[in-house]
Formats: C-alpha cells, sequence, structure tokens
C-alpha cells in the first residue's frame, strides 16, 4: 500500500495512503459524525383498534425542540409489530428525544390525512431515554396516555 504512484497529467509522483490521511486530517473530507439508530415500534396490540389505518411519526429534540426525522406508513391489520420505523444515525449523545405520533383513526369524526384532536385521531409523545448506541422501543396501544402533537406534524402533512 506504501507504494509510489504517479497519476497521469500531473507528472507528480505522491504515496496515496499518505496523501489520504493528510486530506481526512485537513477537513477537506467530512467525516459522519454517528449517531446510535432509532427503531420505533407498535406490537400487535395496536392490530384491532387501529390495523390499515395511517400513521406519522416524528422524533423530536425535546432540548431545541427540532424535528430530526418524520416518517409515515400504515399501521399493519395482522402484523406484529403493527408499524416500525427505523431513524438512523438519529440518536446522539447527551441529547434528549421524544417520538411524537399520530394514527389518522377519524373516531366520531375528523378528516382523512389531517391530525385532528385526540378523540378523533390518536396521538402520542413518548419520551426516550439518552442512548449512545442503537435502541429499539416498543410500544403498546394505550389510549389512556394520548398527548396531543399535532403542532409537531403543522406544514408537514
Amino acid at each position: 500500500m506504501n507504494t509510489l504512484r504517479t497519476y497521469p497529467g500531473n507528472g507528480r509522483a505522491f504515496r496515496l495512503p499518505l496523501f489520504l490521511a493528510l486530506l481526512f486530517a485537513s477537513g477537506a473530507i467530512a467525516v459522519a459524525d454517528g449517531g446510535a439508530d432509532l427503531t420505533f415500534q407498535g406490537d400487535a396490540s395496536f392490530n384491532g383498534p387501529h390495523g390499515d389505518q395511517a400513521i406519522q411519526v416524528a422524533l423530536v429534540n425535546t432540548d431545541t425542540g427540532e424535528v430530526v426525522a418524520r416518517e409515515s406508513g400504515t399501521v399493519s391489520g395482522a402484523d406484529d409489530p403493527a408499524f416500525s420505523f427505523t431513524f438512523a444515525d438519529a440518536l446522539k449523545a447527551d441529547t434528549a428525544y421524544e417520538v411524537h405520533y399520530w394514527i389518522d383513526s377519524n373516531f366520531g369524526g375528523g378528516s382523512a390525512g389531517s391530525c385532528d384532536p385526540s378523540n378523533n385521531d390518536h396521538q402520542w409523545r413518548v419520551a426516550l431515554d439518552m442512548a449512545s448506541e442503537a435502541v429499539t422501543h416498543t410500544e403498546s396501544h394505550d389510549p389512556s396516555r394520548l398527548g396531543d402533537v399535532c403542532d409537531t406534524f403543522a406544514g408537514a402533512m
């Protein structure tokens, strides 16, 4: 690997590994500040009440209120997990996060495709423990823990 290479057109010789090391050290090539993966999923208890309904999920930095990432999908009526979303490299060490999610259930009213009040569309916010390695968080369906999150998705729908 320490062979001397001459590249056509420039008439210069240099050691390629040394060149690459200097390039990285100079910051000319950014090395990703990797975070940990988050897999957020709902178990089969979501199948009956929400099977085949749309779901939207957001990862929120609780220190800044910034929405780090959003995903959407459909709740399965039969699979376990009923839904699963992976946010690759999203969790940074020493940072607190919440997952906000809502299911477009339209119980007793509401509009398809829009986040309606909790009595129509179920909404939750879930606090996550700080993590420095990959996390899989599995939720069970629990309407007693509903929390308004429509503001998180305003303008993103």
